[in-house]
């Protein structure tokens, strides 16, 4: 169990916990800062749904509040490498929007997180978005979050009541290095987060989709040992 803060004086925060690293730290500044953390993960029927099992346990050593998994099928959407039977990319990270990418899911994933802050006394919401070491996605933009944060002025009983929320993206402009050492200085274990998108058979990160490879660079650039147990075939970090 880690503890961050003993000054909870800031009300509770609502994080939307994926079980990936950067929700992790996300999760964990917000506790530092002096929050109340509750948690959401959201099952949506994701391959890799070993990142529902890293979401329970970061809740736990984080300790935090409250955690819904919330469940939201959207395979029955499709359309991405994450929830159809596409295949996962292992080429590298391109300048196109891959097909990694699930459609509108951080708009949804936002509306949802609303609701639960909404419900959870809340005017905090943070999100581990970052605009700089990403794959393409479009809804990790700095202009979504701040358009996404006056839509839920204008959709709320809160925010007409004059309680906005204040939507918190403490990653937006760190590269992955800067996550890595944040990750270091909180005194997480790496491993307590999941990222890649196509694990193996017998549980390994495959250390070859855009997800690993992101990650895997920035914990070099870093100069820190990522403890997460990839594939021995995993491509050098380099490539």
């Amino acid at each position: 169990m880690t503890t961050f803060a003993s000054d909870r004086g800031k009300g509770p925060a609502v994080v939307l916990l994926s079980g990936g690293l950067d929700s992790m730290v996300t999760a964990a500044l917000a506790a530092e800062s002096g929050h109340e953390v509750h948690a959401l993960t959201i099952d949506y029927g994701q391959r890799h749904v070993r990142e529902l099992q890293s979401a329970k346990a970061i809740a736990e050593k984080l300790d935090v509040a409250r955690h819904v998994q919330l469940p939201l099928d959207l395979r029955k959407f499709g359309g991405s490498a994450l929830t159809d039977d596409i295949a996962v990319p292992k080429s590298g990270v391109g300048n196109d929007i891959p097909v990694t990418y699930v459609p509108a899911r951080n708009l949804v994933f936002l509306a949802l997180t609303t609701a639960f802050a909404e419900t959870s006394a809340s005017r905090d919401i943070f999100i581990g978005v970052n605009a700089l070491d990403y794959s393409g996605y479009p809804d990790c933009r700095p202009e979504f979050i701040a358009s996404f944060a006056e839509t839920a002025r204008l959709g709320t009983k809160q925010g007409v009541g004059g309680a906005p929320f204040t939507i918190h993206a403490p990653l937006q402009n760190m590269s992955k290095a800067d996550i890595a050492r944040e990750c270091d200085r909180l005194g997480l274990d790496p491993a307590w987060s999941w990222s890649c998108y196509d694990p193996t058979p017998t549980g390994e990160a495959c250390g070859a989709c855009d997800s690993c490879r992101l990650r895997r660079k920035g914990f070099a650039e870093a100069g820190l040992v990522d403890t997460t147990v990839y594939a021995e075939d995993a491509p050098r970090v380099t490539e």
